[in-house]
C-alpha cells in the first residue's frame, strides 16, 4: 500500500509539473534553447552585403523590414547598392524567411516582441530592444568614438557579433575595455 501511495504521488508531482512547463511553454510558442541570433549562413549574402559593411544577421529585423530594404536598393542609405535580379531575389529570399519574428533565437524573439505590428524599421539601430539595451551607454563611447561612430557597427565592441553573439558580459568598447552594466 505505502508502494502503490508513494508511486502516485511521485507521478501526481511529476503530472503537474510537466503541466507547469507546457504552460509555460504556450505563452513562449516561438522560443528555443538557442541564445541570441542566428548567425549568417548564406554565403551569398555575406559575399553581396558584407562586401561594403557588416553582414547583418537576419534575426535583428522583422521580416516587413528585410521587404522594404530589399525593395530600395537604389538607395541603399544613399547608396546604390543594387544587384542583379536573381542575386535581390535569393538574398531577399534568406533575410525574410531567418528573420526576427520567424526565428526561435533568443534575442531574435526580443527584438520581434519590442516592435508594434505597424512599426517597419529599416536601421537595426531604430530597433526599441536594441536601443534599450544600449541606452546606458554614454554616447561619448559611441557616437564620439571613432573606433565605434554608431550603433551599426556592432563588431567594434561585440567580439562575436559575426557568429551571433552579443552577450553584454563580452562587450569590449574601443578605447574604453570590458562595459559593466551597472
Amino acid at each position: 500500500m505505502k508502494i502503490r501511495y508513494g508511486t502516485g504521488l511521485l507521478l501526481g508531482g511529476m503530472l503537474a509539473l510537466s503541466n507547469v512547463v507546457m504552460a509555460d511553454g504556450d505563452s513562449y510558442s516561438r522560443r528555443g534553447k538557442s541564445a541570441d541570433v542566428a548567425p549568417v549562413n548564406n554565403t551569398r549574402y555575406a559575399k553581396e552585403c558584407g562586401s561594403c559593411h557588416f553582414a547583418y544577421q537576419p534575426g535583428l529585423l522583422p521580416a516587413r523590414s528585410w521587404r522594404k530594404l530589399m525593395g530600395n536598393l537604389a538607395d541603399h542609405f544613399g547608396d546604390n547598392a543594387e544587384l542583379p535580379q536573381e542575386d535581390a531575389a535569393a538574398i531577399a529570399d534568406y533575410l525574410v524567411k531567418n528573420a526576427a519574428d520567424r526565428s526561435n533565437h533568443r534575442r531574435s524573439v526580443k527584438i520581434s516582441d519590442s516592435l508594434s505590428p505597424g512599426q517597419t524599421p529599416i536601421r537595426i539601430s531604430q530597433v526599441p530592444y536594441i536601443v534599450s539595451k544600449h541606452d546606458e551607454i554614454p554616447a561619448r563611447l559611441i557616437t564620439g568614438n571613432p573606433k565605434v561612430k554608431s550603433l551599426t557597427q556592432c563588431q567594434a565592441c561585440h567580439s562575436r557579433a559575426e557568429a551571433g553573439l552579443f552577450s553584454e558580459h563580452e562587450i569590449n568598447i574601443p578605447g574604453h575595455g570590458p562595459w559593466e552594466d551597472d
